[in-house]
């Protein structure tokens, strides 16, 4: 009896299988989430490029009447290899570049470097509230400098973490800033001071 159990302490035929069996589930981990980064990064460049299109095509004066159709353009463009995409879209626009980003002005009553609900503000884009930034929404007119953001949602391709209790759902953006060209004199904007 101790002969066959010292044999059976030397055989070593299986342990292969055992020490495969422990690396296996990390290397296909691995692999999967390899294969989900993979398409990440193609569906953002494939979103990138049809933004930058998109942009280029946004701010001549014809397309002024139809942003709608360069919204639709994007859509295709995403949908022919996702068609389960949901996307949305969102425009911005500024007086010029250096405006873009940057918050309302105010009167800081209290010195403490935040903007207060009862402090007076200038309202420049004319929504009748204090922004932390300037811009307007919409295309603009004549060269106004406009931020143009789509946005895709799908289901990722490998439901990596939905294991792990996540829902499983993925946002990619793509973001452009053009000039409207100047077919027009550029609208002056109204800056009504606001104190509430």
């Amino acid at each position: 009896m101790t002969t066959a159990l010292r044999r059976l302490a030397r055989d070593v035929s299986g342990v292969s299988v055992v020490e495969f069996g422990f690396v296996a589930p990390l290397l296909i981990v691995m692999l999967l989430g390899s294969l989900q980064l993979s398409f990440d990064v193609w569906a953002k460049s494939i979103l990138n490029g049809a933004v930058q299109e998109a942009g280029r095509d946004s701010g001549l004066e014809d397309a002024q009447g139809d942003q709608s159709s360069i919204d639709t353009f994007v859509g295709e463009q995403v949908h022919a290899f996702l068609p389960s995409a949901k996307m949305t879209y969102k425009r911005k626009n500024y007086e010029t570049f250096s405006d873009v980003g940057r918050p309302e002005d105010y009167t800081d009553a209290n010195d403490n470097g935040v903007y207060d609900n009862n402090e007076c503000f200038e309202d420049e884009n004319a929504n009748g509230q204090w922004d932390a930034d300037v811009g307007a929404s919409g295309q603009g007119g004549a060269r106004d400098v406009v931020v143009y953001t789509a946005m895709m949602e799908y289901t990722e391709l490998v439901p990596l973490s939905r294991f792990i209790g996540l829902d499983g759902k993925r946002t990619l953006s793509a973001t452009t800033t053009l000039m409207n060209q100047p077919f027009s004199t550029q609208a002056d904007r109204v800056v009504k001071v606001v104190c509430p």
